[in-house]
């Protein structure tokens, strides 16, 4: 365990930062946050802060029984599977462990008697909602977010109610790369453990070992690529390691699927910077062996198509089909790539997806696409204006107005 005094500072420093940022009227933006502020707690405290009121006591519960919700889980066989490890855990170290499904609901969740009493006051518990929209900045929400692993301390947590605790969270993902929910263990401030994010990593090991080997999620044949707001490759169902710019070939290679001649590629990738025709090459034969050379030779296309996010994206925006399009963008065309043929097909999907929302009459695509473009004013007024005035869900489209008009 940290030294007490030295967890005990840090806490008093943080609650200090928090104090000086969250409770105004017109909250700081990030980058005027302290160094002791991580940029991915300030990023979520400002997407939080239009939904969430700091000074909330618990969170709220999903409605309805939770019970069949967990028996008909892909996770409940393997979960159970772990149970006396876990139970281990919670009683002997002092945690309470619980399980999401991936929209953040509680579907699971064990602890000692005293561990469990402090977290059912705040709804730490089956049927507690942790998303970030209904709890702001937590760790499970931050690993829903993300999808990755993710530690929240102490006043990092967006409501003061949670002050009180240290949270360690890692996402469960099923074979073919899909986010199921997330594993989290938490307990006091003053028994945070540099060993407690490593211990929830192994958990989730073991967890997705028995999801994939059990056969309760399948595994998805072929290469599956995922390009929306994140990036990651599996080939049947296990990951594959591919460099950021073989992913970004890949994408290209996936969304244009008559393919390129070697210089079209190579401007693509390079646009006009002088880099050889042999690094193209090389990366192009890392890609065919890790794909089982499923990509042609004299002209770069794929032999085979692949399950990726992007191109289902792309189906949708022909189609017209604005619901499936809002449910499949999660995030820009791999957002950290300055690539010129991803910045090409990102500015497609953006004004695409953007344009579709803003014509069509359904307030719930607008607020579902909202939550990935805070900052999106237009998005959020014609949100505000399909909702009738009796919809509790226009406090919501209020709060994000209102916080988008301020940058």
């Amino acid at each position: 365990m940290a030294d007490r005094s030295t967890l005990s500072q840090q806490r008093a420093a943080l609650e200090q930062e928090w104090a000086r940022w969250i409770p105004g009227p017109a909250p700081e933006p990030p980058s005027t946050v302290g160094s002791l502020v991580r940029g991915e707690v300030a990023r979520s405290w400002m997407r939080s802060l239009p939904n969430v009121d700091p000074g909330r006591d618990c969170a709220p519960i999903e409605p309805g029984d939770i019970a069949p919700r967990w028996a008909e889980s892909p996770l409940r066989g393997p979960v159970t599977q772990l149970a006396d490890q876990l139970h281990g855990i919670t009683h002997d170290a002092g945690y309470v462990a619980a399980v999401t499904d991936e929209a953040g609901t509680i579907l699971w969740s064990d602890g000692g008697a005293v561990m469990r009493r402090r977290a059912e006051q705040v709804n730490f518990a089956p049927g507690g909602r942790w998303d970030e929209i209904h709890m702001g900045t937590n760790a499970l929400s931050l690993a829903l977010h993300t999808g990755e692993p993710s530690q929240v301390f102490s006043a990092e947590h967006l409501v003061a109610a949670l002050h009180g605790w240290v949270c360690y969270c890692a996402p469960i993902r099923a074979a073919d790369g899909r986010q199921l929910g997330v594993l989290d263990l938490s307990t006091t401030w003053d028994r945070a453990h540099p060993l407690a994010m490593s211990m929830a990593r192994t958990l989730v090991s073991a967890i997705e070992t028995r999801l994939w080997m059990g056969g309760e999620v399948r595994p998805e044949a072929g290469i599956r690529l995922t390009s929306l707001g994140s990036a990651r490759v599996t080939r049947d169902g296990r990951p594959v390691r591919l460099r950021p710019r073989q992913i970004e070939i890949l994408t290209l290679l996936a969304l244009e699927p008559e393919g390129f001649t070697h210089e079209r590629l190579h401007y693509a990738i390079y646009g006009d910077r002088p880099v050889t025709s042999s690094t193209l090459k090389a990366d192009v034969s890392h890609l065919r062996r890790a794909t089982g050379g499923e990509i042609a030779n004299r002209v770069y296309r794929l032999t085979v198509p692949l399950a990726c996010d992007a191109v289902d994206l792309a189906a949708a925006l022909d189609a017209g089909d604005t619901a499936e399009a809002v449910r499949l963008y999660r995030g820009p065309l791999l957002p950290d790539s300055e690539t010129p043929g991803i910045v090409e097909w990102r500015e497609y999907f953006q004004v695409g997806v953007r344009t579709a929302v803003l014509a069509d009459a359904d307030p719930e695509h607008a607020l579902r696409y909202g939550e990935r473009t805070p900052d999106d004013v237009a998005v959020h007024e014609h949100a505000l204006r399909l909702l009738r005035p009796d919809d509790t869900r226009r406090a919501v489209a209020v709060a994000r107005l209102h916080a988008a008009s301020r940058v």
